[in-house]
């Protein structure tokens, strides 16, 4: 199991700031990120996190921005 094996399954993860990633489904998840939901192949989490993750800027810099 590799990060570009096909057969890998991986989830999405998010962090305090709303930063998305990619994380092996079958490990314990790092210090500071939380699971969104979504588990698939490499392709399939990338293309959710594509989809979900508009705006790229950590959450304390948008909210600094409108506030």
């Amino acid at each position: 199991m590799g990060i570009d094996d096909a057969d890998t399954i991986f989830q999405v993860v998010v962090n305090e700031q709303d930063q998305y990633s990619i994380w092996f489904a079958d490990r314990a998840l790092p210090a500071g990120w939380t699971a969104d939901g979504t588990t698939g192949t490499k392709q399939e989490c990338l293309q959710h996190i594509d989809t979900v993750w508009t705006d790229m800027r950590p959450r304390s810099v948008r909210e600094r921005v409108s506030s």
